[in-house]
């Protein structure tokens, strides 16, 4: 059985290694067409060629950019509007353009709360339903390429005993109720991806992103984290929806 095509949408440069690196890579090593979409920051920017490099060690292809500025840092894409701010219509035609080229079997993207409520991400996640939609329709975005319908869509999420068991690791203990905590119920996943075998390159796609563990911030706590507990978090990728006729479910 052919491997399905996977097209990942993005909000910023390292998110396609830290939530579906082992993905893509497990999926590029079986033959399948992998790639990435990323909303934010533009070309001759350090970020996006840590971004090309990481999709290097991923076998994911060349950066495919939608073009706008990073809520948080405006040198992202000077002269461009904030993700967040520009024209849902226009967001969501730009990404019809590469959903329609690479013409995908399944696009992953963030589940609803953008994983950890980051609004770039929540923002995403709209953009990608509306535009996966969108791309099955000839009369909509006529001039984005001929139509394409993906078979489905995987939304990346974290279980909540998964964060709740990484936030004890750093700090000690967790906050007390499950609502102040990233996250889904555990019985709400429905697909779980087992890359351990690609831990690894997994790890050097993220250690690509030089300019953000410099920065620190969420790239620094994962660092900090013990390597055992990291190990944990990178081995596994999880998601909800999509459809089990691609094999995603393993």
């Amino acid at each position: 059985m052919t491997e399905p095509s996977l097209l990942c949408v993005h909000a910023h440069p390292d998110d396609e290694a830290l939530w579906t690196g082992g993905t893509l890579a497990r999926f590029a090593d079986a033959g399948a067409r992998t790639g990435v979409v990323t909303c934010t920051w533009t070309e001759g920017t350090r970020r996006v060629a840590e971004l090309a490099r990481s999709l290097e060690i991923l076998g994911a292809g060349e950066p495919r950019l939608l073009g706008y500025a990073d809520g948080n840092a405006g040198l992202s894409a000077p002269g461009a509007a904030r993700f967040v701010d520009a024209p849902l219509d226009e967001a969501v035609g730009r990404l019809v353009g590469h959903i329609r080229d690479f013409r995908p079997d399944a696009v992953i993207t963030y589940d609803g709360y953008g994983g950890y409520g980051h609004p770039d991400h929540v923002h995403t996640h709209r953009v990608t339903l509306a535009a996966v939609e969108a791309a099955g329709y000839d009369q909509l975005y006529p001039a984005a390429g001929p139509p394409w319908r993906p078979g489905a869509l995987y939304l990346v999420t974290l279980p909540r005993s998964i964060v709740r068991s990484a936030w004890e690791d750093l700090f000690g203990a967790a906050p007390g109720g499950d609502q102040t905590l990233p996250g889904i119920p555990d019985d709400e996943v429905t697909a779980t991806v087992d890359v351990r075998p690609w831990v690894e390159r997994k790890w050097a796609a993220v250690r690509a992103h030089e300019s953000e563990i410099e920065r620190g911030a969420s790239m620094g706590l994962l660092t900090a984290l013990p390597e055992a507990t990291r190990d944990r978090l990178l081995a596994t990728e999880w998601y909800t929806g999509g459809d089990p006729k691609l094999s995603l479910l393993v």
